[in-house]
């Protein structure tokens, strides 16, 4: 028979093509984007091509199929705006259906598909590789595999529960799922998620031929850990698994691992079983209100990363790699050497010998924490430098000042630096209080000067907010916002008001959890209160971990501190500031808050929650009027990833809207 063997005539978002030794090659590079996602239309063709291939393969036409991609990336994962569309768990079952079927399809082709793999495979990219008899890898820096799905507030839907099972075994699955966790090519191929690597993506065509030449098929997971599907190692596999994940997030807030877990205990004995009831506990998921604000979380995270310019006249020119901070204290520190792990050179200036020790010695700290090997770790502390006279400043792309929260030693600071910049440096003031416009005055060049305000931890909170004072030069602002996408956080663009965005938000929920205290709550109360709301850690615990000294100049600098002798203004009195002493409203031990026993019924923390939140979202109202950000979305974006605002509720304004529009329809 003859076949025809001509490309696929309308695909947009694959290639398709035959080599001289009837190798079928499909390449993914989806139209008009910069990342491969899995939408209906790339589906679609991907189904031809399927259909095509099975033709040919039925009369020997073809010897086998490869996957690969045409961008830096493999696939991101499903295309989450399309997501939208499903509004109820029947439309959810209608849509997966098609692309069920394909996978299997693909699954069952009589010649073998090798996949191979470059850049990111996540999600449901992860899950069509492991339809595949043969996943290669190459172990470039910017390759990864995982399963995102718990953070979108579900988990994955395209078979991809069992199908990891089967290839990884149930406890490296289960891990890969329920943590999100993204895997180096190594760490993939050590678990079974990967069957081969390669040294990098040049190798992969050749070692996707060989792989289809000697049809190449995964074993899948060894015996020891088919074993742990068995019923009474499966039981206690969940009960473990059930409890690590309690210890991290609570079941009413974000259910999906929850139901997952529940999934492979009760039928993960048999995977046939699995495969039809991961769609019934899928769907119901994905149309919930947790996954569905968690989605906007996702969206807004991009919307900041998109914050940096992308081809902007006069960017291209800036690449920063060279940072010099003033201030070695522990923001100072924090700052530099996230940096370096950023894989920037940085200087650290202070005045006392023994603050700049402190400071390369908490670099050193993270270092080893961020990083895995001796040799990234060694190279990392070559990069901080202790430069108590600023003799790094002149060479510095990125200039930040971390020193006291006075204004006349901050002018005086940058009065002293101005001359000694670079041209086209970046200068920068991490204050949290002062005003960008007083700190520029004096200076020759006040537009330079923006603020690059980091959160506490460093290294933990991702975001970052760029400060724009009046003064300030647009340019400059972008600039700043470059350089925090290069160091892996995100930008958020502010006006210099007090309190920028995040602090005027935080502050008037932490001076109620002050007030609810001196009212005679107990402490455990009002933090417990906060965590069932869905904050990542009690107003009163947060505030010991800041320390009380800052949120009490905080407070006072926004006018909201109480008004005479209050019990924050009291432990300051003390010195009982918190962690860093040892004692504040907690005493602290091995770097935890002694706590009392205490428990509280449901209603009586709800009601206590809803006192401590109002403060916060009037304050957003308030800032998203006063535009100190660009719209109500970025107050949103800035307090989630600034305060940790539960993720889950959609942020500080999405939650009033929606509490609202509840509150309308019961009265309706």
């Amino acid at each position: 028979m003859i076949h025809d063997k001509t490309p696929l005539p309308d695909l947009k978002d694959w290639r398709f093509s035959i080599d001289v030794e009837n190798i079928a090659w499909a390449i993914f590079d989806r139209e008009g984007e910069s990342v491969n996602s899995l939408g209906r239309r790339p589906l679609e063709e991907l189904d031809a091509i399927v259909a095509k291939t099975e033709e040919l393969a039925r009369d020997g036409a073809v010897k086998g199929l490869v996957l690969m991609s045409g961008k830096d990336n493999f696939i991101a994962g499903a295309d989450i705006r399309e997501f939208e569309e499903f509004d109820t768990e029947e439309k959810v079952k209608e849509v997966l259906s098609p692309p069920l079927e394909l996978l299997d399809r693909i699954e069952k082709l009589r010649v073998p598909v090798v996949a191979a793999i470059h850049g990111y495979c996540l999600g449901g990219g992860l899950e069509l590789v492991l339809a595949c008899d043969w996943r290669i890898a190459d172990r470039e820096e910017g390759t990864r595999l995982g399963f995102p799905e718990v953070k979108l507030g579900i988990f994955p839907g395209l078979n991809g529960t069992i199908r990891s099972i089967r290839q990884a075994g149930p406890l490296n699955a289960m891990t890969a799922m329920l943590t999100a966790k993204f895997y180096r090519p190594t760490a993939a191929r050590a678990i079974g998620l990967v069957d081969q690597l390669v040294p990098t993506h040049h190798g992969l065509r050749w070692a996707a031929r060989k792989a289809v030449l000697k049809k190449r098929h995964s074993k899948g997971a060894g015996w020891l850990q088919r074993m742990m599907q068995m019923s009474p190692i499966r039981g206690y596999l969940a009960g473990q698994m059930r409890k690590k994940t309690k210890a991290k997030v609570r079941e009413d807030h974000y259910p999906a691992p929850f139901r997952l877990i529940d999934l492979f205990e009760q039928y993960g004995g048999d995977l046939k079983e699995m495969k039809s009831e991961e769609t019934e506990a899928f769907a119901p998921l994905m149309v919930s209100d947790t996954s569905r604000n968690l989605r906007r979380v996702f969206k807004l995270s991009e919307m900041l990363k998109a914050e940096a310019p992308k081809q902007e006249k006069g960017m291209d020119a800036f690449r920063p790699l060279r940072v010099h901070v003033i201030g070695a204290g522990t923001m100072g520190a924090d700052i530099a050497a996230w940096c370096v792990v950023s894989g920037m050179q940085a200087s650290l200036q202070d005045l006392s010998e023994e603050q700049l020790e402190k400071g390369l010695a908490r670099g050193q700290k993270l270092f080893k924490k961020r990083l895995r090997s001796k040799r990234d770790q060694d190279a990392a502390k070559a990069r901080l430098v202790a430069d108590p006279h600023g003799k790094h400043l002149p060479r510095a792309d990125v200039v930040i000042e971390a020193i006291v929260e006075k204004l006349d030693v901050k002018q005086s600071l940058f009065k002293d630096i101005e001359e000694k910049l670079k041209p086209g440096a970046v200068l920068a003031t991490n204050t949290s209080s002062l005003k960008l416009e007083d700190i520029a005055e004096g200076l020759k060049d006040p537009g330079r000067l923006i603020g690059l305000h980091f959160f506490n931890p460093v290294p933990q909170l991702p975001l970052v907010e760029v400060v724009r004072g009046e003064q300030s030069r647009e340019d400059e602002v972008r600039k700043a916002c470059l350089f925090v996408t290069a160091i892996n956080k995100m930008p958020l663009i502010v006006r210099s008001v007090p309190g920028f965005l995040v602090n005027r938000v935080l502050a008037p929920y932490m001076m109620e959890s002050v007030a609810q205290f001196e009212s005679g709550q107990p402490r455990e109360k009002i933090d417990q209160a906060a965590e069932k709301f869905g904050m990542p850690m009690g107003p009163l615990e947060l505030m010991d971990m800041v320390g009380l000294d800052i949120c009490d100049h905080v407070g006072k600098t926004l006018g909201l501190a109480p008004e005479g002798e209050n019990t924050l203004s009291r432990l300051v009195k003390e010195g009982k500031l918190g962690k860093k002493t040892g004692e504040g409203f907690y005493v602290w031990k091995d770097g935890k808050p002694l706590r009392e026993e205490a428990e509280y019924e449901p209603e009586e923390l709800d009601r206590l929650a809803a006192e401590l939140i109002k403060p916060l979202l009037d304050e957003a109202e308030r800032a998203r009027d006063d535009h100190v950000v660009e719209s109500g979305d970025l107050v949103d974006a800035g307090v989630i990833f600034g305060t940790g605002f539960a993720p889950f509720r959609g942020g500080p304004l999405h939650y009033r809207e929606t509490q609202n529009a509840q509150d309308s329809a019961v009265a309706a």
